[in-house]
């Protein structure tokens, strides 16, 4: 067939009914934009051509019901094949498949296989067996369908136990981080008290020190004071009464200051001045009553002794 524009007219030139055959002509590729333009066609008959591979977009051709792709050369099925979900007959004979892709498993209407002359895996062969009747391709699709199955199964089972291995992995790593970042703070934490501790030492060292320099130095100084006190001559005590020499140093100079009044006044030319008189008059009269006084003292003797 040509690429040319008329191709999607030709397509639906070969359209009988639901059925489209483009067996022998000699494709390279399937024209799956044409195909999608035409779900109607929910038999599709591509055997006997040149088709090495199917295009990833031919999954979208979900509307077929029956494919023929025998006597072409296909090496492998697009993954997401199990896209073809409404597939019921699938012919796959005379090619060159060793596995099915998993999502096979996902053909859950698929009732006839057909994997004759293919060189495929020994266990997929043996599941599928030799389809040489209707009886036994029905067989082989359910066969092939519980093995894909299996497959899928053990594939979700191991990517599970990948993704548990890997989450407890990862667990153990932010185990082991934060282990290692609470080891990393308790040796901060250790070194921060070791270097309060040390700075604490080197304070109580320095005040210790200090105190000592300051003791030494009140020592020192206690020591020169002393030899200047020792060298001091030492004075009297003073008297506690000193008030009364006080006073009997007042009477004396009183005493002294009277009798010289007396001896001037009684010596000199000043003994008729009127001070004077008087002076010399009071005693006289002192003189006077202190000889009568000794007399009053005489006769009291007298009469005491008598």
């Amino acid at each position: 067939m040509s690429r040319g524009g008329g191709k999607g007219q030709s397509l639906k030139d070969k359209l009988d009914g639901n059925e489209l055959d483009l067996s022998l002509c000699d494709l390279n590729e399937v024209p799956v934009r044409e195909l999608a333009a035409l779900p109607k066609a929910t038999v599709l008959d591509l055997s006997c051509n040149n088709l090495i591979s199917l295009p990833s977009d031919f999954c979208s051709l979900m509307h077929l019901v029956k494919l023929d792709l025998s006597k072409n050369r296909l090496q492998q099925l697009p993954l997401d094949f199990g896209r073809l979900v409404n597939l019921q007959h699938l012919d796959l004979l005379n090619n060159r498949l060793v596995t099915l892709p998993v999502s096979f498993a996902q053909l859950k209407n698929l009732k006839w296989l057909d994997l004759k002359d293919n060189p495929l895996d020994p266990v997929l062969a043996k599941v599928a067996g030799d389809c040489l009747d209707e009886k036994q391709c029905k067989q082989a699709a359910v066969k092939v369908l519980q093995h894909m199955k299996a497959i899928q199964s053990e594939q979700d089972r191991q990517r599970q136990r990948k993704l548990q291995a890997e989450r407890e992995m990862e667990k153990k790593r932010e185990a082991e981080q934060r282990a290692k970042e609470a080891q990393e703070r308790e040796l901060r934490k250790r070194e921060k008290a070791e270097e309060k501790e040390r700075r604490r030492r080197e304070y109580d060292a320095q005040k210790a020190a200090k105190q000592e320099v300051e003791k030494k130095t009140k020592k020192e100084t206690v020591q020169t004071r002393k030899p200047a006190s020792s060298s001091r001559t030492p004075q009297p005590p003073r008297h506690k009464h000193s008030w009364s020499r006080s006073v009997l140093r007042i009477l004396l100079f009183v005493l002294l200051c009277v009798l010289c009044v007396l001896a001037t006044c009684k010596l000199t030319e000043l003994q008729r001045q009127p001070l004077c008189v008087s002076v010399n008059t009071l005693y006289e009269d002192v003189v006077a009553a202190l000889q009568n006084h000794k007399t009053l003292q005489n006769m009291l003797q007298q009469n005491s002794q008598h």
